[in-house]
Parts: C-alpha cells; structure tokens; sequence
C-alpha cells in the first residue's frame, strides 16, 4: 500500500463531511443550515450510484486491480461503508439535536398525526384522499418458498424512492406482504399551518396512517419504510457509436434494474420485515453489514431541500445575493460591438449569465451571422439558450451543436433536447467516440463587410441558465483572431471525426493538456532550483491524477510556492515533510458551489493564467475533450489572479487540508491587528456590486449633448 497519496473515494466523503459542517454551524441561520444538510444527503447519493456502484461492479467481476493507494475495491468499499457509517450517525444527531429544536424555536415542528388536533387531522385525510390514494400502486409480493415461479413475484421495486412494506392478514389468519412505493409526485413534507406554528408530517407516515384504507378486509399487522440504491454507473459500450442515442435509451433503462448497492432502514425495524426487503432486493443477507444502513430518524434527509425554501420565513435564511449586470456591456451596443473592442471576463454568479445568454440571442436573429456552433454538455430544463439555437436555424445560420448523451444522469434531458435541435434543422453530433465532450465552447461565425470575423465564448461551466445562480464559473468572451481559429480547427477536428491538433491559443485534452501541464509545473521548479522566485496557483474542483501530483510532489521539493484550491477530491498528501512541505491546500464551501477552475504560473515574473473546463484527474485530462484557455488580456489576468489570493486568506469558509485527508476550517489570525474577517465569496459579491453601483452612477452623471439635425 502507497502512503503518497489519499484515496479518492475517502477523499470525496471528506469534501461531503465540509458541505456537512456548515449544517452544523451555529452562526448559519437555520434554513441555510437545512440547506447544507439535504446538499450532503444528495451528494451521498450520487456517490453511492456512481462510485460504490463502479467499485460494487467490479468487485462482483472479481477484479483485484487497486488504485493509487494500493487498495483494491473490496478494500475500498469496506473503507467507505465504515466512514459513511459515522456519516449517517452525523446527520442524525445534527437533524434530531440541532436542527428539529432550532426550527421548532421558529415555530416550525415536525410532527406526528397523532399529535395534531382533530381538525387538522381531517384535513390531512381529505388530502390523502383527493391527490395521493388515486395515484397509490400496491405491489403484491409471495416468498419464494411459497411460489412456484419466484420470478414472476418479486415485484421490481423503485431506488431512490421510500417505499413502505405492509404485513397483513385476513380473516382465516393468512398473512402476505405489499411493498407500496411513494410516487414521486407525492411532496415528501406536507405542512398543516395554523395562527402561531406550521407543523409538518412526512409522506410516509401520512400515508402508513391511511394504508388501512387500502386493504378493507385485511388488517395491518406490521409496517416500515426503506430506500433502496441502485447501481448508476452503468458504462456505455461505444465502440460502435452509429446508434449512440439508442444505446443510451438502453442504459437509462438498465439503471432502472440495476444491482441494489444500499438499503437504508429505520434502526426499529422488525427481524422479519428486513428478512423479506432483502430478498426482493437482492440485498446479501450473510453480509448485512456491507449493503444496510440503519438510520436513526428520516430517511432520505435530500427531500428536506424544499424546506430550506420554505415561502414567508426571509429572517430564517441569509439575505439574498444577486446577480449583477456586468459593466463591460450597454443594451446601446450590441454584445458583438463590445466583445471586437476588448475581451471581457465575467465571473458568475456575482456577475449574471445574462450576456453569454443575450450573445447567443443576438446571433439568432443577427443578418451577418452566418454560422453558430456550440458544446453542449448540461442544459437547463426550460433553456433560453435551446430556444435561441432553434431559432438560428430556423432563420436559416449553419447551426452545429454537440449535444454530450453521456453526461451522467441528465442524458434523457439531452436526449429529449437534442430531438428538439434536430427537428428545427440543427446538425447534431452526439460527442466523440469513447470520449467524454466536457469543453465549454461557443462560436459564432460573421460576414463583417465581405470578411469573416469569429466571437467565441470559453467557459468553465455548463450552458445552464439554472446552475449559472448557483456556481462559481468564468465566463471569457473575445473576438481575438488567433482563438477565433483554434476554435475553427477544434470543432472541425470533433465534428469530422479527425485528429486534433496542435493548436496556437488554445490547450485541448486528450491530446495536449497534460502534457503542457505538467510542462509548466517542472518549469517553475527548474526555476526554483536556479534560486528563482517560482509559484503555483491553481482552483479546481478535484486533484487525482498521479502524474500531475507527482510533478507537484518534484516541484515542491524544488522550493516551488504551491497553493491549490480543490473544493473535492485530493489526493495529493498537503504538508508531508518528505513530500509536499511547500504544499498548501485549502477548499471553500460556501452558499456558491466552487466550480471555476483556474491556472496560474509565475512564470519568472511574467505570469501565465489560464481558465478551463478540465480538473487534474485522469478522466479529464486523458478520457475527456477538454480545453485550457490563456488569459490574453490583462485585466483579466489580474483579476483571476487576484481571486486566487483571495481565497487563501479567507478565515470564515475556508478549510485547510490536512496530510490524512481530513480537514480543519481556517479560523482568523490572533493578534493585535490579525483579526480581520476575510470571505472570498462576500468579497467577490461586494465587488460585483461596487462595480454596478459605479457605472450607474457614471451614467447618471454622463451628460451627452443633443445635436439637432
């Protein structure tokens, strides 16, 4: 076993344990501590879909092969299911100690049917009766032992869903089993208000005290809950990529079916309940331990999210943060006027998404706008920017747009929005074979008087209006000749189905980025080493890949200043004496979701800043289409460069990793003069705004004279 590194799957649930600190902050108004806690419960999810799915898969497969750190998955996954274990222990103390006191100081309590008056309680019937009985399914189930063809009565039960099993038995004492899933559709928390509180009662237990109804000439005997997880990562086989929307069809189906890797239970559950959930599940009952996790408390603690957005209750989450016009555009000049002039940077969500939505707009109904192609990898549900596409080609632009299918589980959105593309006359390509498309790139072809003049946008984050509010990316808009025809060259070379490259601007993965930078990285320590100053920034969301930690692990040795910013996974060892004494890293958690990725390297005093749709993983740098792009404009380079810094002296969200994996939240500096509160986040919204108030001010004072005519 490696002792150079930290595993990457402990690694994330150290990342999850951070989300999960802020719930247990006592200064966080009570609904944002709400917020954080159904964050961590739906980040356990898809970790338990993804990666104890992959490492369950290849287990069953019989596979030995070990990661970095010498562990093979079955040592893995016992790892993972003892930390999570403790994790599960968390959220239960936190919900019923902390959280279900604090709200219940606020008027607002979790309750049980029984505990509310008449009135309420009929009310509650008249709403079971009205929206949740019609849509109820009883799935029947006869044990194995009992039946002849045990196939045909196992019932296929949903994930992720709470579903009840019901014990009953008829008049001649016969007994049998419905498992009665809740629908989606049915809200998991109803609230019943009244002139001084607002109670709420659970869907599973609103509907555990109504199952009688469903049953008239049985009775219940005995009755729980549970949840199931089943395996996400189901990989797509494309080595035949003709019919890639079909196969993807094909996954979205399988996952429906797939192995149960997670049974969640309440700790109260009966011996012989549990017995027959396993079966139907096919959940091991010799290794219990390993699939089932008995929950003190609620199940499914992500249902809680709507709470945390509860309408009337402003006092109990923190002030809102908007958005703000960015400066660098006018509505008196059109988006391709101001991006000809100069580059401009936004750095969402301080500054709004709204110019990359409004340039895409202006070239749909633009008459020198000749062709528009563009990456698409996560959309959102009622996309402004699909529309706009659609748009484009119907008035007739060359639009191409690549719509990435194996962008996990929101392949059947794109699917459904690629269909939409295609009808309007879009040219769809469904990514690159055996690759992932994860670049963020738009580029709009114009004849400006008989010469052709190409606009690009080069992001770190998705064309997603929604999540645009929600994470921290940068956005880098220019008309720049040289990254214009990159840009020509990058979606040719995916669309054709050729070899990428060389390109002058801009770094493509798999073919370069790598390898340019690790490049860079034994650049600044062949500096170090000549006694030069030499310095290393770098925001990203995850750091696996060995060769990269391994060139940081040289450099650092070399005397190299290495500060990283990873909001997830880390697997390089910070602060080891042998390895990384030159080594600091941090990861902020805050109410944004740090996804910006950003490179710097000093570079002998004439630093290079690069922003990119790629973190340091192998999956990115070698399985994924991905592209680093240089900051050519100065202001630009300052600005990112100074947003680096920052988050290294920020004390309030900021944590600091340690060589074990774990992590310890930054605290101000003791002393005289030390004390000063930093926020990054705080920070870069004041600014935004500083910066709005300015030019409306400018514009207010700005007086232009009339001239007649």
């Amino acid at each position: 076993m490696s002792t150079n590194y930290i595993n990457r799957e402990l690694s994330w649930i150290e990342f999850n344990q951070r989300v999960l600190s802020e719930a247990q902050r006592d200064d966080l108004p009570i609904l944002e501590r709400v917020k954080f806690l159904a964050i961590t419960a739906s980040n356990l999810d898809e970790f338990f879909q993804v990666r104890v799915g992959g490492l369950s898969a290849q287990l069953l497969a019989g596979s030995q092969k070990t990661d970095i750190t010498g562990l093979t998955p079955a040592e893995q996954l016992n790892a993972i299911r003892a930390r999570t274990k403790t994790m599960y222990q968390d959220f239960s103390e936190l919900l019923e100690k902390k959280l279900t006191p604090e709200l219940a100081k606020n008027h607002i309590h979790f309750t049980s049917l029984t505990d509310l008056t008449h009135a309420q309680r009929n009310t509650l019937t008249e709403k079971f009766n009205n929206t949740i009985f019609p849509i109820l399914t009883p799935l029947g189930y006869s044990d194995p032992a009992d039946s002849e063809d045990a196939q045909e009565m196992s019932p296929i039960l949903p994930a992720h869903q709470i579903t009840l099993i019901i014990r009953l038995q008829n008049a001649k004492k016969i007994t049998r089993t419905i498992f009665l899933p809740i629908p989606s559709l049915v809200d998991r928390l109803h609230y019943i208000p009244d002139d001084k509180a607002l109670y709420i009662i659970t869907a599973e237990e609103l509907i555990s005290h109504h199952a009688q109804m469903l049953f008239p000439d049985e009775t219940i005997i005995d009755s729980s809950h549970f949840r199931i997880t089943r395996n996400g990562d189901i990989v797509l086989q494309d080595e035949d990529a003709m019919d890639l929307a079909g196969e993807m069809e094909d996954i979205l189906n399988e996952r429906k079916f797939s192995k149960t890797i997670r049974l969640e239970i309440p700790t109260d559950i009966s011996a012989d309940l549990l017995q027959t959930i396993c079966k139907v599940t096919n959940t091991d009952e010799e290794s219990e331990e390993d699939h089932v996790y008995r929950i003190t408390g609620a199940i499914n603690l992500a249902d809680y999210m709507p709470l945390a957005f509860l309408p009337g209750h402003d006092d109990l989450r923190d002030p809102e943060w908007k958005p703000q016009p960015s400066p660098a555009f006018s509505s008196e000049q059109s988006m391709f006027e101001t991006i000809a002039e100069n580059d401009v940077l936004l750095y969402h969500p301080y500054e709004s998404f709204e110019p990359v939505i409004r340039l895409i707009e202006e070239a749909s109904t633009d008459p020198h706008t000749l062709a528009i192609k563009q990456v698409l990898y996560r959309t959102a549900s009622n996309s402004r920017i699909i529309d706009a596409l659609i748009r484009a080609a119907e008035n007739g632009k060359q639009v191409t747009v690549l719509v990435e299918l194996k962008a996990r589980f929101d392949e059947a959105r794109n699917l459904q929005r690629a269909d939409e593309l295609q009808r309007a006359g879009v040219q769809i390509v469904y990514g690159v074979k055996n690759l992932k498309t994860h670049a963020k790139i738009l580029l709009i072809v114009r004849n400006e008087n008989g010469n052709i003049k190409r606009y690009l946008h080069l992001g770190t984050g998705n064309y997603n209006e929604s999540t645009a509010k929600l994470y921290t990316d940068a956005s880098y808009l220019t008309a720049r000749d040289s990254y214009g025809a990159d840009a020509s060259v990058f979606f040719n070379a995916i669309t054709g189905r050729s070899k990428l490259t060389s390109l002058k601007k801009l770094t493509p993965a798999p073919t370069e980025m790598k390898r340019s930078l690790i490049s860079k990285i034994e650049r600044e320590a062949k500096r170090a080493k000549q006694g030069e100053p030499a310095h290393i920034m770098a925001k990203i969301n995850s750091l696996q890949d060995q060769d990269i930690i391994d060139a940081l692990y040289l450099a650092s040795a070399a005397g190299v200043k290495i500060q990283l910013n990873i909001r997830g996974i880390c697997c390089l060892k910070p602060k080891d004496k042998n390895l990384s004494k030159n080594i600091e890293v941090i990861s902020v958690i805050d109410r944004y979701l740090e996804h910006a990725r950003i490179f710097y390297f000093h570079k002998g005093g004439n630093p290079e800043v690069f922003i990119s749709s790629a973190d340091w993983m192998t999956r990115n740098l070698e399985k994924r289409v991905e592209l680093m792009i240089p900051i050519a404009d100065s202001k630009a380079k300052k600005r990112l460069t100074d947003i680096l810094k920052t988050a290294f002296e920020d004390n309030q969200n900021a944590h600091i990793i340690q060589k074990d994996g774990t992590s310890i939240r930054k605290a101000p500096h003791k002393g005289k003069g030390k004390g000063k509160t930093i926020r990054l986040q705080s920070i870069l919204q004041e600014a935004a705004e500083k910066a709005t108030k300015a030019k409306t001010f400018h514009q207010s004072t700005t007086f232009e004279p009339h001239i007649p005519s």
